[in-house]
Formats: C-alpha cells, sequence, structure tokens
C-alpha cells in the first residue's frame, strides 16, 4: 500500500519528537503547533466516528464514490491537512483498477490561507506531471470537488522502508541497502538534472520510499519538492534528523538530497532513527557500532555523503550513485540492472548488426527461439540468427511479404501477397499452403488449434494451424488487412470499407460499428475497451461487449499503425507526422512527439521506452512517460513495419533493405 502523503510536512507518527511544523506554500509559512500525542487521539477518534461520510479530520469514508468515478475503499494514511485513500477507478468496470487519491481538505476560513493552500496542492500535480521516471509514480487525474482538492495517482502495492526498518528482526543485509541506494540515486540525479529547471527533492528519508513488488523503489510525496535556483533561500523545511544543516537556514540544493540519503542509508543500516538523535551528530555513533557486518568502503561513502558542509559531499548524485556501484564491484556483488540511468541522447545507442536483403522491408518483425524471421518485397521470409544475425534459411514466396509471421511448436505461418498462407518448418521446409482469393496483408494470429487472418478477398479466414485445412470463413464489405484481435471468445478487426467487426467462434456476427473510413490499423483490447485506429483520421475506444463507442480522438491525418498501451495511456502513430498519448479513460491528449515524416509504423513499449519507426527514416526512442526523445537511429529508407525485443534487443527492417538489430 502507499504510505502517507501529506503536504509539506512529515507523516504524523508515534515517535514524532518535535511539536511544531512549517509549512510551506510558496515562500509563506505557516506554523502549527500541535502535539504529537493530541494529534494521533484525533485522527483515531475520526477514523472511528465517521459523520456524514467524513470523520473528523474530513477524511471521506469507503463507499463514497468521487466524479461519479472513483470509488473509496479504504484510508491509506492521514497527516494534518492531507489524507491518501486506496480507490477504485470505475471507468473500467470489468476489471479492478486501483489508485492512490490525496486528498488535500481545506478547513481554514481565511481566504489567502485558502488560495495559498490549492496553489501549493496544484504544484504538486503540476510538478508530477512533468515527471516520467520508473521510480516515480504516474499522475492520471486532479480536480476539486466542494473545498477539497484531488491528485489521483499510480496504486503501488508495496512496503516503505520506514515500515521495513520497523518489521525487520535483524539487521537489513549490506547486499540490499546499496542495492536501494543506487536506484534512489538514479532518481535524485534524474530530478536534478531535470529540464527546463533542476528539482530538489528536500524530504528524502524511509517513509517517502516505497518498495514495490518487484523490489523496486519509488520515490512519494513531492509535497514539498521544488525547482531549484541556485542562491535563492526560503523557509526551512523538511525532517528533522535527516535534513542536512544548510536546510535549517533555508538553503535547498542537491547536495541536501544526498545529506538526506545518507541519513537514510544509515537508518537503514542501523536501524537508529536519526529524529530520536541530536541533529548532526552520525559521526558519534558510527555504523560499525551496530553493524560491524557493513564493509569499511560502504562507512566511508556514508560518511562522505554526511558531511557537514555541502562542498565536502559526492558533488551530484551521479557520483554518489557510481561510489555504490564500486562498493558493490569490491564486494562481489551483482550490479542490478535497475542502477542504469535512463539514456536521455543517442550517443548510448550501439548497432549489434544488420543483415542485407535483395528489396525493401516494409513489414513487422517476429522474434521466436532465438531467431529473427523478416518478410521481404523480394519475395522471401529470412531466418537469422537473433544474436549475430548470420543468414539461416530463406523460404521464396510469390508475392512481397508485409506481414509478421506467427510461429508455434516448430511451425512458422506466413501470409503473401501472391494470395497464400504458408506453413513451414524450423528449417524453411514447407509444410503447406492455404489458397486465398487475393493478396494477404493480414497477419495470422494463432489461437489453440487455430488460425485467423484476413484477405483482400473481402474475408475473415478461419484454418487448422496443423493442415491447413479451412473452420470457416466469413463475408465482410472490404479488404480485411487489420490483423484480428482474439479475446474473450470474441474476433475483433476492421476492413477497408470503416466497418469494424465483432464475431464469435462461430463466425456469427456480434455487432458492427461503422467508422468513416478503413480500418488498417489492428486493434488491442484494455480493461474490456477495443482502441483502434482508422484512415478518418481518428483513434476510437469502443466498449467490447457491444460495440459503443465511449470516444473517439481526432489526429492531423489519416493512421494505419497499431495502437499501444501502458499505464492508462494509448499510443499510436499518425500520417501527420506525430505519436501521440492519449488517456485511455478519456481521450486527453498527454503528449505529441513529430517526426520529420509520417508514422505509418507501430509503437512497441519497452520497460520505460516507446519504439517507433518513421517514414523519415529514423527508429525513435521515446521516454514512454513524457515523449521526450531519448535517441533516434537513422536508416537509408523509411521505417513503416513494427519492431520486435528481445533479449535487450531491437530488431527492425527498413525499405534500404536491411534488417537491423540495436542494442538498447
Amino acid at each position: 500500500m502507499i504510505k502517507t502523503a501529506t503536504i509539506n510536512q512529515a507523516p504524523f507518527c508515534s515517535n514524532t519528537v518535535v511539536s511544531s511544523y512549517n509549512l510551506l506554500w510558496g515562500d509563506h509559512a505557516i506554523i502549527f503547533q500541535i502535539k504529537a500525542a493530541e494529534t494521533m487521539r484525533r485522527i483515531t477518534r475520526a477514523i472511528s466516528d465517521p459523520k456524514n461520510g467524513t470523520g473528523e479530520l474530513g477524511q471521506l469514508q469507503p463507499g463514497i464514490t468521487l466524479q461519479g468515478r472513483y470509488l473509496i475503499l479504504s484510508v491509506l494514511g492521514i497527516g494534518g491537512m492531507s489524507s491518501v485513500y486506496k480507490g477504485r477507478d470505475l471507468h473500467f468496470p470489468n476489471v479492478t483498477k486501483l489508485v492512490a487519491i490525496k486528498e488535500m481538505v481545506n478547513r481554514n476560513p481565511d481566504s489567502k490561507v485558502t488560495k495559498l493552500i490549492i496553489n501549493n496542492f496544484e504544484r504538486e500535480a503540476d510538478l508530477l506531471a512533468t515527471l516520467s521516471h520508473p521510480a516515480i509514480p504516474s499522475i492520471y487525474d486532479y480536480f476539486i470537488h466542494g473545498k477539497s482538492a484531488y491528485l489521483v495517482m499510480e496504486y503501488i502495492d508495496g512496503k516503505d522502508l520506514e515500515a521495513i526498518i520497523r518489521d525487520s528482526v535483524d539487521l537489513l543485509p549490506q547486499e540490499q541497502v546499496i542495492r536501494w541506494g543506487i536506484e534512489i540515486c538514479s532518481v535524485l540525479q534524474y530530478l536534478h538534472t531535470h529540464e527546463p529547471e533542476p528539482i530538489i527533492f528536500r524530504d528524502m528519508k524511509p517513509s517517502n520510499v516505497m518498495i514495490d513488488q518487484l523490489g523496486h523503489i519509488r520515490l512519494i510525496d513531492f509535497g514539498i519538492a521544488r525547482c531549484f535556483e541556485p542562491g535563492e533561500k526560503g523557509t526551512m523545511i523538511g525532517t528533522e534528523g535527516y535534513s542536512p544543516p544548510e536546510q535549517y537556514r533555508g538553503e535547498a540544493s542537491p547536495a541536501g538530497d544526498i545529506y538526506a540519503l545518507g541519513a537514510t542509508l544509515h537508518h537503514l543500516l542501523t536501524k537508529r532513527d536519526p529524529r530520536s538523535e541530536a541533529p548532526f551528530s552520525f559521526g558519534e555513533r558510527p555504523i560499525h557500532s551496530f553493524n560491524p557486518d557493513v564493509s569499511q568502503e560502504l562507512v566511508a561513502l556514508i560518511d562522505h555523503s554526511l558531511a557537514y558542509s555541502p562542498e565536502k559531499r559526492f558533488p551530484n548524485a551521479e557520483a554518489m550513485k557510481d561510489a555504490l556501484l564500486a562498493v558493490a564491484k569490491d564486494t562481489g556483488m551483482p550490479v542490478p540492472a535497475a542502477s542504469q540511468t535512463p539514456k536521455q541522447g543517442g550517443t548510448d545507442i550501439k548497432e549489434v548488426w544488420h543483415f542485407e536483403c535483395e528489396d525493401e522491408i516494409r513489414g513487422p518483425i517476429l522474434v521466436d527461439n532465438g531467431v529473427v524471421y523478416v518478410g521481404c518485397y523480394d519475395n522471401n521470409l529470412y531466418a537469422l540468427d537473433a544474436k549475430t544475425g548470420e543468414f539461416m534459411w530463406k523460404f521464396a514466396t510469390q508475392g512481397g511479404i508485409p506481414t509478421c509471421p506467427a510461429a508455434l511448436e516448430n511451425t512458422i505461418y506466413v501470409g503473401s501477397e501472391d494470395h497464400a498462407l504458408y506453413a513451414l518448418s524450423e528449417k524453411g521446409e514447407w509444410l503447406w499452403s492455404y489458397e486465398t482469393q487475393g493478396p494477404i496483408r493480414s497477419s495470422p494470429v494463432i489461437i489453440d488449434q487455430y488460425l485467423f487472418f484476413g484477405s483482400d478477398d473481402a474475408k475473415l479466414h478461419v484454418i487448422n494451424r496443423r493442415t491447413g485445412a479451412r473452420v470457416w470463413t466469413t463475408d465482410v464489405a472490404g479488404p480485411v488487412r487489420s490483423t484480428p484481435l482474439i479475446a474473450n471468445e470474441r474476433v475483433y478487426f476492421g476492413s477497408e470499407n470503416g466497418d469494424f467487426y465483432c464475431m464469435d467462434f462461430k463466425g456469427e456476427r456480434k455487432w458492427r460499428y461503422r467508422a468513416k473510413r478503413g480500418v488498417t490499423s489492428s486493434p488491442i483490447i484494455v480493461d474490456g475497451v477495443i482502441f483502434f485506429g482508422s484512415l478518418d483520421w481518428s483513434l476510437y475506444a469502443l466498449e467490447a461487449d457491444g460495440g459503443f463507442e465511449l470516444w473517439r480522438f481526432r489526429m492531423g491525418r489519416p493512421s494505419i499503425s497499431n495502437p499501444a498501451y501502458a499505464e492508462g495511456k494509448i499510443y499510436i502513430g499518425c500520417a501527420d507526422g506525430n505519436v501521440y498519448a492519449v488517456d485511455a479513460h478519456s481521450s486527453r491528449e498527454y503528449w505529441r512527439f513529430q517526426t520529420d515524416h509520417q508514422v505509418t509504423g507501430s509503437p512497441v513499449i519497452h520497460e520505460d521506452s516507446l519504439y517507433i519507426g518513421s517514414v523519415d527514416g529514423s527508429m525513435y526512442c521515446l521516454d514512454f512517460r513524457s515523449g521526450r526523445k531519448r535517441w533516434k537511429f537513422e536508416t537509408g529508407g523509411p521505417i513503416t513495419g513494427t519492431p520486435a525485443i528481445f533479449d535487450n534487443t531491437l530488431f527492425f527492417g527498413s525499405t534500404d533493405h536491411r534488417c537491423y538489430a540495436l542494442l538498447t
């Protein structure tokens, strides 16, 4: 679950030792004199004594729905001015999509104070919306309801470091602490080098670091983070024991976050809470006094980060991360993959190999069992070794191959513009072929013992994948170039006359939706919603069961790109040269990225990156959360197909006749 995320103050807890908190809004400070024990009693009463759907402090009770969309399930944490809830997004009725909802409750009658509180909460929402890093929770929505403001964020199912320290009987192992430290350094470096303005977190401490179900860190509570301007002073803010000396004087800088991280690592290794000690007294309680198993190299590193003077600490988070990596190497610990900083430019991209065919490669790539399968307009299907690019075999058809092959149980299936679909052995030997009445530009899909694919003969074909025998076909009003989607015993596909169909497994039509122009784009389904693009310049969202239109998003030109989905957003390319990121719930545009020509290929998302080719001849790598370009790789011709990723390698073809393998 998510730990309490309060606005501009530490969460109230039983071991709080200070009785006054500075809460900063802009350059203004309001001092609240609150006794910790008394506050905890108020919170306890509020939880146990609901009044009109809210407790004494105004927190919402389970069962309340906000905006007709967010159902409150439980209270995750409560602070002085805000609460955090576990909620469910009701826009996805067929699945349970969990969200975290942060509520700012305004109970102050002063209108000026109210404005300051709202402005600060909006600043946190705006700040989070500009950030894109795997360790930073995504923001989904922000709204004001009554006298409260709400921030809807990614729900993190995990545990914060403070709880991990508290619940651990033994001291935490050094290797685990190093791994966490490396990941925290990576996200701090991202914040400190953020453009257009660096961001100082200002409240690094165990309770603000979550460990998710995969064991990776997630930084939470950006309520007091602020953009950094050298020389600027403000009100002292942070958490006693973790904040550096200069922060008490109102000076915030990247060096302050490094100090706070050192204090956090010290706490993790010793289980000694710095809030219970005299400020800046780490030298009086050396790590070896509490944990003799910690290496001297790690002790020296933490001491360096805790230097009283900022200029004596690590110059930046990247340097501290390198030092942690060096300690890991010296102790024989394997370096975690998550320690790698996200690429920000083209210098890190490396071509592993390329293979040259005899004509253009226009279609998608398949990688299966260490083999790259690529169709070409020299009429051949090629099989290449994925690691080396060495030629293994090729199979000749009588037409160009624009489709993506499919593979299962050592059999490869591929359609050709010669009107046939072929079944081949893993050695490239012909097993059987199935004839249609038109070119095949729809990629085959394997479900159980069957192959589903479309043809320009205006039919969807279903055949037995072992024998090639026809099971059934269905006639539609135009060529079927959309690759069918199979979900919940239904078949979804588009046709070139603009119809989008839903069939059952017997070939009986369940519903049909009419777009204004052809649907070449292949659909995807997410939480009961079908998404696809159209030549009528629109991205559609339809309810999967009945085909009702939920929304449509207008692009600048037609699209034949297949959409992709990640973290509540739909990504799609367009002939207007843009890659779009659109909210899957509301169709609100998050970002668009402009290439130098049409984008007819489809995006692929891997880890925190989106890969997509353009007719301008370049393969692009974008940060999928922000749309920022990380790098581009130029080829000698338009890229129209969809790339594939296998073993951290990106594979794609170009009309310059080459198949490329790039190390991601």
